[in-house]
């Protein structure tokens, strides 16, 4: 099969590898969308370690083969995988939270992922999800970890409810999302960034208010828009600035929600303000992809329209564009979402 391989840090190639195989639970599917995510771009940087030379984990395709054991799929059926799979057989698992599974069956980490052809899925009834027939593989490619991570979080973890105001910081692919989803649940909701095609996609995808905190001081702006400071804040990108600023911008009982993961330079610690934290009461709250069993709900309301993935996509691309857009997001040049659909170049 064609694949994209990370050889080492910022080198990547398309080659003809040996197509995956799959055990007995295991499912086969052929790639038919990948979304580029900012979490394949730290592997690529170099600030996560590289697990495996094909990576990618926001993908949706068809069923091409089944194990003897699988009972819910069949050859050709459209299918989209989790990046937050599952075993089944851990405490987190036997209670539901499938996501949080101590085997952590990520695409592109534990196995082969999204930039290749056919990707090989263990444990397939448990980590392949149906997608209706009205949903495009591109679309489904654009719920990725991006879209399904924030919907756990706004929904889930956050509860954002209608009316609350609610500041996302970095409007790439999460932030976008989270402002999307946000909308749609009912809030008012402020996009802020650097980049102002970023900001005027955030408007597209719902966001009320717009912030440039190159040009203002983003807390105080949100302060004024929120006559006080906002209900909710989600960081999407991790950087200090970011995450800090998100709970500075907070009203006293705020929830801060903490999605984007840290580069190299805070190396997975972030100093936040604890002591106003405390005698605020702001919460600090995390999230990582998404149970299984709420995708129904998520796959509902975008077969129905509520959601659109879709909207934050700004390019169909091949597998030798990759490093390109790796490239752009290492200077924050990137806007919306960029899915992988030809294999073939």
């Amino acid at each position: 099969m064609r694949a994209l391989v990370l050889e080492d840090v910022k080198k990547m190639s398309v080659q003809e590898v040996p197509d995956p195989t799959i055990d007995k639970d295991g499912i086969l599917v052929k790639t038919m969308a990948n979304g580029v995510c900012r979490s394949d771009w730290h592997m690529w940087v170099g600030d996560q370690a590289i697990p495996q030379p094909i990576i990618g984990h926001e993908l949706a395709g068809i069923v091409e083969e089944v194990g003897s054991e699988i009972k819910n799929f069949k050859k050709g059926d459209r299918v989209i995988v989790p990046f937050s799979g599952s075993d089944g057989t851990c405490p987190h698992c036997l209670s539901g939270d499938t996501h949080l599974c101590d085997s952590f069956l990520v695409p592109g980490l534990a196995y082969t992922g999204g930039y290749g052809e056919y990707v090989g899925v263990p444990h397939g009834d448990r980590n392949v999800v149906h997608i209706p027939e009205n949903v495009s593989f591109r679309d489904a490619a654009a719920m990725g970890c991006r879209f399904m991570t924030s919907y756990h979080g706004v929904i889930d973890r956050v509860n954002v409810l209608p009316g609350e105001k609610v500041v996302v910081y970095g409007c790439g692919g999460i932030g976008l999302s989270a402002i999307h989803i946000a909308t749609a649940m009912g809030a008012e909701v402020i996009g802020v960034d650097i980049n102002n095609a970023n900001l005027e996609l955030a408007k597209q995808m719902g966001a009320a208010h717009t912030i440039n905190s190159k040009d203002v001081d983003p807390v105080e702006a949100v302060k004024e828009i929120t006559k006080g400071g906002a209900d909710v804040s989600v960081d999407a990108l991790g950087i200090t600035q970011t995450c800090v600023s998100g709970i500075n911008s907070l009203k006293k009982g705020g929830r801060h929600l903490q999605v984007g993961v840290t580069t190299k330079k805070e190396a997975g610690k972030i100093a936040i303000p604890i002591d106003d934290m405390v005698m605020a009461e702001k919460s600090f709250i995390t999230t990582l992809g998404m149970p299984a069993h709420r995708f129904d709900s998520m796959l509902s309301l975008v077969s129905q329209g509520k959601l659109q993935p879709g909207k934050m996509v700004t390019d169909e691309i091949s597998l030798s564009q990759v490093e390109n857009i790796f490239e752009d997001m290492s200077n924050y040049k990137t806007t919306g979402t960029f899915i992988v659909t030809d294999y073939a170049n």
